[in-house]
């Protein structure tokens, strides 16, 4: 390990839409009460039988559990419910970082369907392979797991 090492900081910004057919309630529930029946298999980093969950209110987490073994993804800092939350979180140096990563979720449309907005904002020691990782791993998450995981119901 060197003594010291200066990297670029960057700012990088980029969104997703993801339309569900699906009421904006629906989704909702899904998003913040169901969180680990739709997390899939390859983003669980402590194990395939780990627990994902969120706490909705400012301050609250989105964390991973498995055992005394616990991984924080993000904090709340601010939901208004049924509408949109935005989280804040941070990778380090062994995931590509240090980088600082604001995410913010807003859903809009009618009672049939459903238009999940993602904006996530990153800073810090931020590469373009860090930046198409995270917005393709994102738009999986939420199309392959959330989007799948409430439109099955039908």
């Amino acid at each position: 390990m060197k003594a010291s090492q200066v990297s670029e900081i960057r700012c990088v910004q980029y969104e997703l839409e993801i339309p569900i057919e699906a009421s904006p309630a629906r989704v909702w529930r899904a998003l913040t009460d169901q969180v680990g029946s739709w997390w899939l298999p390859d983003f669980h980093m402590l194990g395939p039988d780990s627990q994902v969950e969120l706490e909705q209110w400012a301050g609250g987490r989105l964390i991973e559990k498995n055992g005394e073994r616990e991984l924080l993804w993000y904090t709340l800092l601010a939901i208004d419910p049924g509408k949109s939350m935005s989280l804040v979180g941070y990778c380090t140096p062994e995931f590509g970082g240090p980088t600082t990563t604001m995410l913010t979720a807003k859903l809009s449309g009618s009672q049939g369907t459903t238009v999940l907005q993602l904006s996530d904002a990153l800073y810090g020691r931020v590469s373009d392979k860090q930046v198409e990782s995270l917005r393709g791993g994102w738009n999986q998450l939420f199309t392959e797991g959330l989007k799948f995981f409430v439109e099955k119901e039908k």
